[in-house]
């Protein structure tokens, strides 16, 4: 049975969501040379056609289709070549029935012409009567042509705000001559590490001792998604301390994580923190859930701060990974406006290699390693505690187990999402 006390991922998702507005970070003008991979703040419509003129596809003749109509090796068509078109260049001069302009590849097609035939298909009648080919091939109206605005037509929109933007956008901006562009900024995440154990990654460990993993694996996972991560240190498990560290963090970020201090424990006072500077602020929100139905992940806190996500992480590194990919991504994605439609991460369809037990009302996630064997994918578990740094290192992706299954058979499909 689903335990009373807490939610499914995906409902408490839903309350930090329904709790902040999305697409409230301001706007920025860049070149587009700048704006791979962020989002566009606004609809981008072209001012042209695309292209701007109807070229050819291929090396040929340029002609009108009806001239070739029927023609085939044992009875070509004859058609007179009046003149030849360069690149780069706009023909000035039409083409009349039963002739034709020789034309390269992306050449403009001149009047009176609307198909291009290609070099293949035709031979020259003779050495001494160079102006005359034979079509040896019939062609269709538009046929190995590019009509002007087949593209791109004036007026049309190309690109849609909330579009993180790729590498082909930003060519086709570039090609309708749109070099500036105005873009989401990127939020600014604040990291949080609590901990009497938390150590600098480059310190000569005590026993008792944990070397920082978590800021450095939230910081990826923060830039892969288009944020700015801001590490604010390792703090001590003391209430004022962490309190004043929240306060700083909220006053100059857009989000905040808090790594630890989520569990039962004595000394994990998140929720206590967020409460209480809810009441600072306008009071009406603070702590939305503490803990969800998931492994790993269970001790996660979702609240809001003046309309400001303020997130509790659990301390275990994989733990870290599958609630960034629930919770974290999703606000990010709300707050820059992009479009939560759409899948933001890749994903693969495997078989299980072997089967793996869930309890019953928990969603689980399941690390796991791919490995092609006779032409099919399969997907191995990564067994371990959410403690342990290699089941990361060893794992590319996560499976889901919903709340409903008790487990994955042996050969069952699954979809892994990809790290």
């Amino acid at each position: 049975m689903l335990d009373k006390n807490y939610l499914l991922p995906a409902e408490a998702l839903a309350l930090i969501l329904n709790s902040i507005s999305g697409n409230s970070l301001p706007l920025e003008k860049l070149p587009i040379q700048e704006c791979y991979s962020r989002v566009l703040a606004k609809d981008i419509a072209s001012s042209e056609d695309l292209p701007a003129f109807s070229r050819s596809t291929v090396d040929g003749y340029a002609l009108n289709s009806v001239d070739t109509f029927g023609a085939k090796e044992t009875s070509p068509a004859y058609i007179t070549v009046k003149h030849e078109i360069f690149m780069g260049t706009s023909p000035e001069f039409s083409i009349k029935r039963a002739e034709a302009a020789k034309i390269p590849t992306g050449g403009m097609l001149p009047d009176g012409t609307d198909s291009v035939v290609m070099l293949e298909h035709v031979q020259e009648v003779s050495a001494d009567i160079i102006d005359m080919i034979e079509v040896m091939r019939a062609v269709t109206p538009n046929e190995n042509v590019i009509q002007k605005g087949e593209d791109v037509k004036k007026g049309e929109v190309i690109l849609k705000k909330g579009r993180k933007l790729r590498t082909e956008d930003i060519g086709a901006l570039a090609g309708i001559g749109i070099t500036e562009i105005e873009v989401i900024k990127k939020p600014v995440v604040s990291i949080i590490l609590t901990g009497d154990e938390i150590v600098p990654a480059d310190s000569v460990l005590k026993l008792g001792q944990i070397r920082d993993i978590n800021s450095y694996t939230l910081s990826g996972l923060i830039i892969d998604c288009g944020g700015i991560p801001i590490k604010k240190g390792i703090f001590k498990d003391d209430y004022n301390i962490l309190k004043n560290a929240a306060i700083e963090a909220i006053d100059s970020s857009d989000i905040v994580l808090i790594s630890g201090g989520t569990s039962a424990g004595t000394k994990d006072m998140t929720a206590d923190i967020i409460n209480d500077i809810s009441k600072n602020y306008d009071g009406k929100n603070g702590v939305l859930f503490h803990g969800v139905s998931a492994k790993p992940g269970k001790p996660m806190i979702g609240g809001i701060i003046n309309n400001m996500p303020v997130l509790g992480l659990p301390g275990h590194p994989a733990a870290i990974v599958v609630c960034f990919d629930i919770f974290i991504r999703p606000v990010m994605e709300k707050l820059m406006g992009i479009n939560q439609n759409k899948l933001s991460f890749k994903t693969v369809t495997a078989k299980m290699a072997r089967g793996i037990a869930s309890a019953a009302g928990r969603e689980d996630h399941i690390r796991v390693s791919l490995k092609e064997e006779n032409g099919e994918l399969f997907a191995f578990p990564v067994l371990g505690k959410s403690g342990l740094i290699t089941t990361l290192v060893k794992a590319d992706g996560i499976v889901v187990i919903p709340h409903a299954k008790l487990g994955l058979d042996r050969g069952e499909e699954v979809l892994v999402k990809l790290f």
